[in-house]
């Protein structure tokens, strides 16, 4: 084995810290873990932020934030994992922009960071540390790559689209 390389170090912490973080971010919704409302609870906030189905729209947020986040916490099937948590990310800044951005009056900063630094670890790869490295990268392609993300990318456009129409003001009638 080789010396322990610099870059695959930072990449392993990036990824397990961003990982841990999403995923129990994702665990609260899905679960109820760490004082989180679980399916019900999220389903009711889904519905009461204008996501249709909320249901629906609760467990994907919560398999994209608990999946992506365990996925690229371990370094597997990096693309769709970075992609999928910076997917969800997508559906959070559109509920926390119009408080602007920064988190502390309640913006969209926080998502948009998790989200952006999903995405690059989705990007760049996992590095040698990695589930995706012990399986010469199977599911680490670059048609992965692509795939994921503009799968994902296609996902979010019409859930966040479908929110804006629906929370759009009814025109008035004369």
């Amino acid at each position: 084995m080789g010396s322990v390389n610099r870059r695959d170090l930072g990449l392993l912490l990036l990824r397990v810290g961003t990982g841990a973080v999403l995923a129990a971010h994702g665990s609260q919704k899905l679960a109820g873990w760490f004082g989180g409302g679980g399916i019900e609870g999220t389903t009711a906030a889904m519905e009461a932020m204008g996501f249709h189905p909320p249901k629906h729209s609760a467990v994907a947020a919560g398999l994209g934030e608990a999946g992506g986040g365990v996925l690229l916490a371990l370094g597997l099937a990096t693309p769709a994992a970075g992609a999928a948590a910076a997917g969800a990310m997508a559906g959070a800044v559109a509920v926390h922009a119009p408080a602007g951005f920064f988190a502390q009056g309640g913006g969209y900063e926080y998502p948009a960071f998790l989200g952006f630094t999903a995405a690059a670890i989705g990007l760049i790869g996992p590095g040698r540390y990695s589930v995706d490295h012990a399986t010469c990268h199977a599911f680490n392609q670059p048609w992965t790559v692509a795939l994921a993300f503009a799968g994902s990318a296609a996902a979010a456009a019409v859930v966040v689209g479908k929110r804006a129409k629906g929370q759009a003001p009814e025109p008035e009638e004369f």
